[in-house]
């Protein structure tokens, strides 16, 4: 984050809970309009003539379907299929905006300049120099999920066929004047991350960060759900064991949303229990976990076939609830 945007955001009244944390005064109302600083989402970008072609080959998505009016969530493997990050996939004139969790970010701009030789690729890390920036409102939905629209200097990106939230990514002067303008004459209120991941949740879309990095494979985080997974796009690192997995139907954990009331956040990949069973057992993981104001939101990796019920549970016997 950098300083001009960090010094705006307080003058906006928010506190950091960390460098990337921006924290909001709690204020009650019935106003559903949000938005939200998501600086913990970072902005690689890929430049070049040949950005697409090094692309193509490290990912699971068809990158040549990414345009200024469609994004595409897809995710980067290694050479065992295993999801090293999810990303969002964004066009800026010839140029690739990847939308991915910074914590992530540096390691995937090392592992894709690995293959960079001699191409014509720049990889850049434009999280200082591009705000990213999350908008709710309680209307339906006006695009297709993943539509994306340039107006002026940002980037919209709708993120649900259900709900009308949209991604934006701006630089920070028009990130500073978008927020301004949403809160002052469109009756935006500011809202915390926390809140925003929590959608993500619900909308099942999984962020990795380095403890669940390279655990699993892209079926197995609603990578291919999601529009994520070319099957005939050709090869790319770590396609073998993606398209194996896809054929011959073997994907035996899914990606499941949960919820429950415990006051402590769990940790990514802490067991998750079959409660009903003889001799309780971890039948999954948790991938994501995060709280809003009445509970906390999870995404869970479970192994379908090891499920004997749905009475599930933490090691603290904290109960979860299936959402979906």
């Amino acid at each position: 984050m950098n300083a001009h945007w960090h010094d705006f955001l307080l003058s906006e009244q928010a506190t950091f809970k960390s460098i990337q944390e921006a924290v909001f005064p709690v204020r009650p109302s019935d106003n559903k309009k949000r938005l939200y600083s998501l600086a913990h989402l970072g902005v690689l970008l890929v430049s070049g003539k040949d950005a697409a072609i090094l692309l193509q080959g490290q990912v699971t998505c068809n990158v040549h379907e990414v345009t200024a009016q469609k994004a595409i969530f897809g995710a980067m493997c290694n050479p065992k299929g295993r999801v090293i990050t999810t990303f969002l996939a964004l066009k800026k004139h010839d140029d690739f905006l990847l939308i991915l969790p910074k914590v992530l970010l540096e390691s995937v701009k090392k592992r894709l300049q690995m293959y960079v030789l001699r191409s014509k690729v720049i990889l850049t890390d434009s999280s200082d120099t591009l705000c990213v920036l999350g908008l709710l409102t309680q209307e339906p939905p006006q695009s297709a999920q993943f539509a994306s629209d340039t107006q002026e200097d940002a980037i919209f990106v709708s993120l649900s066929a259900t709900q009308n939230r949209q991604l934006v990514v701006a630089d920070t002067n028009s990130a500073i004047a978008l927020w301004t303008q949403m809160t002052t004459q469109q009756g935006f209120q500011a809202d915390n991350a926390d809140a925003w991941r929590c959608l993500d949740i619900l909308s099942g879309i999984a962020w990795l960060d380095i403890e669940t990095s390279e655990e699993h494979i892209p079926q197995m985080l609603n990578v291919d759900k999601l529009g994520g997974i070319s099957f005939n796009k050709g090869c790319y690192t770590g396609q073998e064991i993606v398209a194996r997995t896809h054929y011959l139907g073997k994907t035996k954990r899914a990606l499941f949303v949960a919820e429950c009331a415990s006051p402590i956040l769990p940790l990514a990949n802490a067991p998750v229990f079959d409660d009903n069973a003889d001799n309780p057992q971890a039948v999954g993981s948790v991938l994501m976990a995060h709280t809003d104001s009445h509970n906390c939101k999870l995404l869970l990796v479970l192994n379908m076939t090891e499920i004997t019920s749905t009475k599930l549970t933490l090691a603290d016997q904290t109960q979860l609830t299936l959402l979906a």
